[in-house]
């Protein structure tokens, strides 16, 4: 045998730029992934893996009234005959479709451990089996009846269906979640009953608008239930659209736990939230003192769902409670709507609800036309050798008589009764016991009665209304399976509407406990529990000492002000604690290499500031101007050239004394300082030369006072303040005898 000649590699390969050849390669891939794997067709509601599972369970005889078998009988003969993928995929997705946590409307009927709500797995595929559902056989009924096209599987040994005929709406009915590549896809489940209404609807309206269609569909309803409490505006507008998302919450009531105490209790929570995750997600709530008024989460569950969730004590408002839980934890979610399905050509698009049902309507008239076809043509054959029955029967000792003496009894009996070739063979094939007169009148009541109801399927056909009115009657009878009424149709997820949400104090999310802020001059800060001495001496680092020292809470927010005219804002919660030296400010703030930080002190939402700058320059601010919400701090004053900001102080008092380098004292009154939310600054005393050494604030009629030095720890309060009382911007006069040389009114 000649040998094929072998062309030289060189010739076998190909030039052809590298961006052409990964883009045309990268697009199969994403064809592959959208159409052959992430996306449900918009008929059936299927991936490929589902339905796949669903023909290899149907061809093994897994119906619901059979015994169940090993998965792993069924996983083998997906992968090995229809879906050369991983087993575990395939047994992942078999397990999520008879998961009834997981699936409104199961398809498999699982045996064994399939896994819970807590997030445990299922078993492995040899432990469990499974068997159909009564909704998954709804699904493939008349697959038989060549109203769906078949495929050629991947080997090209058998054939696998394309599409299943079903009237079962499995894709709003159960969903679908899948990630392609650069779309994706995500369906809540829906109440079949009312799906039923809305196919109804576009029946008899095919003008029917959205809000028509909420009327009867409300919204998703989950297999968990759970509470929406999505506003119907904004329901209406994602069905519109076919996308959007919906608002769940978990289902919870107040129980009275006796003598004046109560918890919550969670019956139900959102889907897909693994409860296990979600209790400790409630946990660390706790532990990290996020949520102070929770004192304590139980699981009490056993078939049915239960978390209690203790509060800190009695007068705990459960409002606060709840409302706290469902913005901190996965008790309130969003879900999400992407209406992104393949349309009957294969193509993907986000479709509306309205369009959704429409797509699904127009199947259900293809498969009905096909299946009256079918029917007609299995009528017609039998019609056929109805005919030729007769005609033996009315001749009969011609018949037996060709049999038995002719050589070829067929070609003279079609030549004898001009016969076809169907109708001669059935002849011959009769049985003797089939002679008899009673067999003759069934042929003949059979033969009528197939004629009409021939007729009956060829007026379908013919007429739209008939086939529209044909659906419907399918329909209802579907909505009397799986009505309200029923144990597997009633509708598990409710609506409400959202209550305002109360305004929750700061207090409410963390604990508060006295604590004493510590800051050394090197900017080491730390929080020590209760309210110690200010007095009491402190350890520090070797070369550091004790800068700012104040009481304060952990509820309090601390303000922290830099030279740079800059304020900082740090939680009194998020301090470190008192057993070391702290940690560095600068870890917690935005602050500038180059600035010192010359105040700090607690946030008053009801204080006002007084700013003053090394030139002389200062304002009044309010509180909320000098709250920062970030790292980065918030520019309050902006020091005019090289100048720097000295004094930060709270308001009190009516009058302002500033001292300046050049030792002269001015005191003036507090109206004078205009109060401003950003900027430089008005003057406060003029100077010739150098700048503001000192500023303090106090009442006139209380007198100034100063301390006076040595370790007496004695202060001196001079009230005859005339001489140097005048207005702002002023030069001022020498202090009186006494005043502490550092030019400080705080020593």
């Amino acid at each position: 045998m000649a040998k094929t000649p072998q062309v030289p590699e060189a010739e076998r390969i190909q030039d052809e730029p590298f961006s052409e050849a990964l883009s045309t390669r990268y697009l199969t891939y994403a064809l592959s992934t959208i159409m052959a794997r992430s996306l449900p067709d918009v008929r059936d509601g299927l991936k490929p893996v589902h339905r796949r599972l669903l023909w290899a369970m149907r061809l093994l005889k897994l119906d619901p009234n059979t015994g169940y078998k090993k998965c792993a009988r069924v996983v083998g003969d997906v992968i090995g005959k229809y879906h050369p993928h991983g087993d575990q995929s395939v047994y992942d997705a078999l397990v999520r479709l008879a998961q009834t946590f997981a699936v409104r409307y199961p398809l498999i009927d699982g045996q064994g451990n399939f896994g819970n709500i807590d997030g445990d797995n299922a078993a492995a595929m040899r432990y469990t089996e499974a068997r159909l559902t009564t909704v998954a056989s709804e699904m493939m009924q008349g697959l038989d009846e060549e109203c769906v096209p078949f495929r050629p599987t991947y080997d090209g040994e058998e054939e696998e269906p394309e599409i299943f005929p079903g009237t079962f709406p499995n894709l709003l009915a159960n969903g679908a979640a899948g990630i392609a590549v650069g779309m994706a896809t995500s369906i809540p489940p829906h109440n079949v009953a009312e799906l039923v209404d809305g196919l109804t609807l576009l029946l008899d309206n095919p003008d029917a608008s959205t809000e028509a269609l909420v009327d009867l569909i409300p919204g998703p309803d989950f297999p968990t239930g759970g509470i929406i409490v999505e506003s119907r505006e904004s329901i209406i507008e994602s069905y519109k659209t076919g996308r959007g998302s919906f608002r769940l919450r978990a289902r919870y009531h107040i129980e009275d736990q006796g003598r004046g105490t109560w918890a919550i209790v969670v019956t139900e929570i959102p889907y897909q939230v693994q409860k296990s995750k979600l209790i400790e997600q409630i946990a660390g709530l706790i532990n990290d003192k996020k949520l102070p008024i929770l004192e304590d989460v139980r699981d009490e569950s056993a078939e049915e769902i239960r978390l209690v969730l203790e509060p800190k004590s009695r007068t705990v408002d459960p409002t606060v409670l709840i409302e706290s839980l469902f913005k901190l934890s996965d008790l309130e979610i969003r879900f999400p709507l992407n209406l992104n399905v393949l349309d009957k050509n294969r193509v993907p698009r986000v479709m509306s609800l309205k369009e959704a049902l429409e797509a699904f309507l127009d199947h259900l008239f293809d498969v009905l036309r096909k299946r009256t076809e079918y029917r007609l043509g299995k009528i017609a054959d039998r019609l056929e050798l109805l005919g030729g029955y007769l005609i033996a029967y009315l001749n009969l000792d011609e018949v037996i008589r060709i049999i038995r003496e002719e050589d070829d009894p067929k070609a003279e009996l079609i030549k004898a009764f001009s016969l076809t070739d169907r109708q001669a063979e059935a002849i011959l094939n009769m049985r003797l016991r089939s002679l008899r007169k009673l067999e003759e009148m069934e042929i003949r009541k059979e033969d009528a009665e197939l004629r009409k109801e021939q007729a009956e399927l060829q007026e379908l056909l013919a007429s739209p209304a008939k086939q529209s009115r044909r659906i419907k009657k399918d329909l209802a009878e579907l909505k009397k399976r799986y009505g309200p009424e029923t144990e597997l149709g009633k509708r598990r997820t409710t609506f409400e509407t959202a209550k305002e949400m109360p305004s929750i104090p700061l207090e409410a999310m963390i604990e508060k406990e006295p604590i004493t802020v510590i800051c050394s001059e090197k900017g080491w800060v730390r929080a020590m529990k209760g309210h110690i001495s200010l007095e009491e001496e402190q350890k520090f680092k070797d070369g550091d000492g004790p800068a700012f020292a104040f009481h304060a809470y952990t509820t309090d927010k601390i303000l922290v002000v830099a030279d740079t005219g800059r304020v900082f804002s740090l939680g009194a919660d998020r301090l470190p604690g008192g057993r070391g030296f702290g940690d560095p400010i600068r870890l917690m703030i935005d602050l500038e290499s180059d600035a010192r930080v010359v105040a700090m002190c607690p946030w008053r939402a009801d204080a006002r500031y007084l700013l003053a700058s090394s030139d002389g320059r200062g304002f009044v601010v309010a509180a909320e101007n000098v709250l920062a919400q970030t790292k980065a701090g918030r520019q309050v004053m902006r020091p005019k050239g090289n100048a720097r900001l000295v004094a930060f102080l709270p308001v009190q008092g009516d009058h302002v004394a500033v001292i300046g380098e050049n030792r002269k004292l001015l005191i003036f009154p507090l109206e004078q300082v205009p109060e401003l939310s950003s900027g430089q600054g008005v003057t406060l005393q003029k100077y010739k030369d150098g700048g503001l050494s000192d500023v303090t604030l106090f009442t006139l009629a209380e007198g100034l006072s100063w301390p006076m030095g040595g370790s007496t720890g004695r202060t001196r309060t001079e009230t005859n303040l005339s001489d140097w009382i005048g207005n702002r911007a002023q030069a001022g006069r020498l202090p009186p005898m006494g005043f502490p040389k550092n030019n400080r009114f705080s020593g």
